[in-house]
Formats: C-alpha cells, structure tokens, sequence
C-alpha cells in the first residue's frame, strides 16, 4: 500500500491523462498501464527512457506527467513490456490496460467498451487467476467482504478457471486512487480506479537486498542504494561491460555497476578507502557478500587528476561522485609549493628511495571542484566510445541567486541534468553522451561555476 507524496495528482490530473491515446491496436501494438513510484520524480523520466533506449524499445512519452503515478503506453507484446520494467527501481509494475473509471460502475462500463474485450475475456477464460489490490494515496484498508464483493462485480467476464492465490495463471490487478486531504489522511472513496492483468513487476527488490544498513563495508560518504541503482539505469550500465568510478571510495556505484552485470574497477586518491578496515571490511568484501565476485576488476589507489590506466584501455561506461570537498577540501596530488620540495624527488631513506617506501605519504595540494569536473569531461570524451555515456553527480547551492552553470565539453551530449533537492543545497545527477569530435557542441571549458567555495557555503549557510 503507497502512501502519497505531496506530489499527490489531483483528481482531474489523474482522470484526463489517459484521455488522448490513439487505438491502442494501431500496428498490432497493446495498450499497457505502467504503475511508477512517485518519488524521485526528476529521475523518473530519465530512466524510463534510458531502459527503454537500452531495450531498443520504441515508447511515446508525449502524455507523461510528472504529477501522476500511471502512464499507458503502446507497446508490442507482454515480453516487450516485461523487458521495459525489469530493471527498473522508480517503476513499480506494468499491466496489460483493460479498463479506468471515476468510480465502479464507470470502470466496468469503460472495461466493455474496450477494443479487445471480447478477445482478452476469451483467451483468459480457462486460466487459474487471482485479483490483486493496489491502492495509491489513500490507507483505507478493505475488509474481506469489500474484497469479495468488489471482485464478484467482474463476473461477466465469465472466468472459469481456478482461483489460485499462491501460483495463478494470472492476476488481476484493482489499482485504486485516493485524494489527499491532508498530510497523513486521505478521502474515503476513491476518485480513480484502474483495472489490469499483471504482466511484469520491477526491480525494487533490489532496494533492499543493496540496503547500506547490510552492507559490510560502508562509510560517511557511501551512496544511497536507491539512487544508485537508478545512476546505473540512466548511464545504461550493462551485462559485459566495462564500467569505472574513478572516485570510488567505500565501492557504492561498483556493486550496483556489479549487480547488473558490468566489469567494475575503480580508483581514489584516499588508499584508506581502498585498503578498508582489515581482511573482512572493504570493497572485496562488499562483492563477495553480493555474490558479484566475477564482475570486480580491481580498485587502485589513484589521483584520477593523474590517471595511469593505459590510454588504450576501453571503459564503456564512468559514473561517479566526484568529492564536494565537504568533509575535506579537495586535494590532488602535488606540491602547494613546488619549490619547497624541488630536488627531494629521489630522497633516500635508509638506502631506498623515500616514495617507494610502503609508509610513504605523497605530498597533495588543494584543487577546485570546477576544475575536476573539466577534467572528467576530458577523461570521458578521450576514453568513452561513440555513444558510451558518462554520469556524475554535482552540488548547487540553491541559496544563491545565480543561474547554475552545467559543465559542458564539445564532444558530448547532455542528455539528463536530473536534480535532487535538499533544503538550501541540491545535487544533480548529470548524463552525457560521447558523440565524438565531429559533434562541436557548446563548451565552458574553465568557466567558474560558483561565486563562492561550495565547501564554505554548505558550513556557513546550509544547515542554518
């Protein structure tokens, strides 16, 4: 059961967004009802259509609307359909659409009217079945006679076959939507009901099982599971692959890059993070606790501001949080003042150079978040291939009255700038496509994307 949002849609969102669909048997296509969450709703869009274009599967978002949870899309086939949901985390199921009312009687009334109600009655006649309740924006618990009697009003469609509520052939599915009244209550009667058979369920089980509650290894900064995964839907990361985080610390976007199937490696400047907590507490350990062992390559103590991977090296997919500079501002590797360490590059320390030496500590100076972003923009365009995709994550502050200024690089694409928000800040999860030196799209190169120090202003101003 789904408690709504603030976002909830109103009544008239809701009852005319199904209302300009074409004949859903226009070229042998079905019409579906796609049930999404209604949460993270400037992600929602992106990763629809990131699955979809993953799947090579032709979907209209024309009547999409951001405010209402149900969207009905022509598609070819129940497979089609199971293959749009499958791994999708802001999704919830997908139904084959059989029918939508204001109320019950208007829904059976719509159900008969349907093209294809005669044909969809016929060839699920003979098969075990179940029904199934869904509700959005309301709490109202039915009894078991409200069940009854509410599953009893569908008898003309004559179903024959056994009742199986454990392994049916089918389930059909009554998704009632509730006005809210007020923050944590809801109307009585519902404003809007939908009726379908359950063709395919979505990954949010995965929400779960990646929990960092469970995870072995995790730390202050370690990304959320949720977003993580949804990071891996909208940069299309993919079964064989080879993807790259080169800001990984405690590993959170290797094992969701794991989960769905890539070749994870990456890197971090801080070798703390790499090394873990000891033999039982770090990034392999993570894996082996997934199970995902076969897909982790390796993670490498690295500035990513001077990368050694081999320049020929192909990496398919990078997706990263950069450091903020939050906890620490942000460092590379690098002398604040170079003339003060010139010459001690080959110091000798009881007869072996002093870098070699395993407690050595390399000397760091401080680099700007505006210039690291130039340089994965760089990284990305050097080593993606054509139509292989980047996605990093960057914070704003929302308490500047200023237009933020996305970093943009020639050869790539921006496809998504997804924003979540939090009180006086927010992040953005940016999506670029490599089109390769004959795009010559807009660059920014260098340009200063802040007034101020983000680290600064998160101190002095946002948890105020």
């Amino acid at each position: 059961m789904l408690i709504a949002s603030s976002d909830q849609p109103s009544r008239q969102q809701i009852s005319t967004a199904h209302t300009s669909y074409s004949n859903p048997h226009r070229n042998n296509m079905t019409k579906y009802l796609l049930y999404m969450v209604q949460q993270h709703l400037n992600f929602r869009r992106a990763e629809l259509e990131s699955l979809a274009d993953l799947h090579n599967i032709n979907i209209n978002l024309d009547s999409y609307d951001e405010t209402s949870p149900f969207l009905i899309l022509d598609l070819e086939n129940d497979k089609q359909a199971q293959t749009l949901v499958k791994r999708s985390i802001l999704c919830k199921a997908i139904y084959e659409y059989w029918g939508e009312g204001i109320d019950y009687k208007s829904l059976h009334e719509n159900i008969v009217k349907e093209i294809g109600y005669e044909d969809r009655k016929e060839s699920n006649k003979l098969k075990s079945f179940k029904f199934d309740f869904e509700t959005f924006g309301g709490n109202h618990k039915k009894s078991m006679k409200e069940k009854i009697d509410t599953i009893n009003q569908f008898s003309y469609f004559g179903f024959e076959g056994e009742i199986n509520l454990k392994d049916p052939n089918e389930i059909y599915t009554i998704i009632e939507s509730y006005d809210l009244i007020s923050s944590n209550e809801s109307s009585k009667i519902p404003h809007h009901i939908f009726f379908g058979r359950l063709v395919g369920k979505s990954d949010r089980s995965a929400m779960d099982v990646y929990d960092l509650k469970k995870r072995p290894y995790k730390g202050t900064t370690s990304f959320e599971s949720e977003l993580s995964l949804v990071s891996c839907n909208i940069a299309q990361v993919k079964p064989g692959t080879i993807m790259y985080d080169p800001f990984a610390g405690t590993g959170s976007f290797l094992v969701a890059g794991g989960y769905y199937g890539a070749l994870v490696m990456g890197s971090d400047i801080d070798g703390r993070m790499i090394r873990g907590k000891g033999a039982s507490v770090n990034i392999t350990e993570n894996f082996k606790y997934y199970n995902t062992q076969e897909q982790f390559l390796d993670v490498m103590t690295m500035d990513f501001t001077h990368n050694s991977l081999r320049s020929n090296l192909g990496i398919d997919t990078i997706l990263c949080d950069p450091p903020y500079g939050i906890r620490e501002s942000i460092k590379v590797l690098g002398a604040r003042d170079p003339l003060r360490f010139e010459g001690k590059e080959n110091l000798i320390i009881d007869g072996e150079k002093a870098f070699l030496r395993k407690d050595y500590i390399p000397t760091k100076k401080p680099y700007s978040l505006d210039s690291l972003l130039d340089d994965i923009l760089k990284f990305a365009s050097e080593r993606l291939p054509i139509g292989g995709r980047l996605a990093f994550w960057m914070p704003t502050a929302n308490d500047e009255n200023v237009e933020t200024i996305i970093p943009l690089h020639e050869n790539l694409e921006l496809k998504y700038d997804c924003v979540q928000e939090f009180n006086k800040w927010s992040r953005r999860l940016l999506v670029y496509i490599n089109r390769g030196e004959s795009f010559n799209g807009p660059e920014n190169h260098g340009a200063k994307r802040s007034t101020s120090n983000f680290r600064d202003r998160y101190f002095t101003n946002f948890n105020k």
